[in-house]
């Protein structure tokens, strides 16, 4: 078994570009809280975070990587947990502390097994990002039965820690897509498919008994959270993205999609295969937290694409070096028990966006 650790880092120089990009810091060892923390912006718009200090998890994985840029234009000051000497390494080299830094971005090492670790990550931040998967890079499948125990145990830690950080009032939690359809005996209408959408949840034994360790894992962890935080003074929402794809996602998260495509043929057949890009996911977790201070709340299935043509599986296959996973003899026509419904994370991120258009509306009209 290789080393436990969160799902693959991006490439050190693309996280740079992102940095650079930004106009965000990175301070290592230590953060500011106050006044300090407040970013300055050059056209004099001061913008939706307000230099509000959230923390993000796995901080430079794909899913990390891109929900950080998120973060950081909308104006939020961003805490990076990382969890290994690997990416801490991959941040040094990028040479950018010190003077080549701007305000914004803080670095702080975080065991997610440790409680006391986390509380003093999380500690000065209002609102904790928890994005953080395990992979064994020495596996074959990416993910195994260890590690969903482990993704369970993991997420009891977060969540107990943002109960006990004074500062933080709201965590938004990654969970998949995995979560919500892997269910026993679920029913087959042949006039009307079923809608599989928030309030379902995936069957730990049928995840068991077909070895889905990756969709047991998050089912196992996102109940975890939910039952840690329940009756807390700890406002918790999760995101339930499908598979997450996007620029060079082939290379940048090749073990966590291996992982998520176990059981892909099932998937695609029954109409539940779906992907989504990574910025619209990142763009979902900062929505549903601005939102948190109003309406959001509960599960968001998210995704923007369902696969459903041969054609498109098998491009997937190739993308990702993989044969005969998806569709296998799977015919072109058959019919699909199913129907994926991301209506309310779709609602959501609609009327935050009017939101945004009516504020700008008034200030520059």
């Amino acid at each position: 078994m290789g080393v436990l650790r969160s799902t693959e880092s991006l490439e050190a120089e693309a996280f740079r570009e992102m940095l650079l990009r930004s106009s965000g810091s990175l301070e290592f060892g230590a953060w500011k809280t106050g006044s300090g923390a407040v970013r300055r912006w050059t056209d004099g718009e001061e913008r939706k975070g307000h230099g509000t200090v959230v923390c993000v998890t796995s901080a430079v994985s794909f899913l990390g990587f891109a929900i950080v840029n998120r973060l950081l234009a909308l104006g939020y000051s961003v805490r990076l947990a990382l969890e290994t000497q690997e990416d801490l390494d991959k941040l040094r080299d990028m040479e950018m502390f010190g003077e080549m830094g701007r305000d914004g971005v803080w670095v702080v090492m975080a065991d997610v097994m440790d409680l006391d670790s986390l509380c003093h990550a999380f500690d000065g931040c209002t609102g904790v990002f928890h994005t953080s998967a395990f992979v064994d890079p020495g596996g074959v499948s990416g993910y195994s039965k260890h590690m969903a125990d482990m993704e369970a145990r993991v997420a009891e830690r977060v969540i107990e820690a943002c109960v006990r950080t004074q500062s933080v009032t709201r965590c938004v939690f990654t969970s998949s897509l995995l979560a919500c359809v892997w269910r026993q005996n679920s029913p087959r209408n042949r006039r009307l498919p079923t809608i599989v959408d928030e309030t379902c949840w995936s069957d730990e034994s049928l995840c068991r008994e077909k070895k889905l360790w990756l969709a047991l894992g998050k089912t196992m962890a996102e109940k975890a959270a939910w039952r840690v935080a329940r009756g807390r003074n700890l406002k918790l929402v999760t995101v339930c993205p499908a598979l997450v794809t996007g620029p060079r996602f082939c290379r940048q998260n090749s073990t966590g999609s291996i992982a998520y495509l176990k059981g892909a043929h099932e998937m695609f057949a029954e109409g539940l295969l779906a992907t989504v890009d990574v910025n619209k996911v990142a763009e979902a977790h900062a929505c549903v937290y601005e939102a948190m201070s109003g309406s959001a709340c509960g599960r968001y299935i998210c995704y923007d694409h369902i696969i459903q043509r041969a054609e498109e599986a098998a491009e997937l296959e190739r993308q990702l070096g993989i044969a005969n996973r998806i569709s296998g003899e799977t015919p072109t026509d058959h019919p699909t028990w199913f129907k994926l419904c991301n209506r309310k994370i779709s609602r959501l991120m609609s009327s935050r966006r009017r939101c945004s258009y009516d504020v700008y509306s008034i200030l520059y009209n």
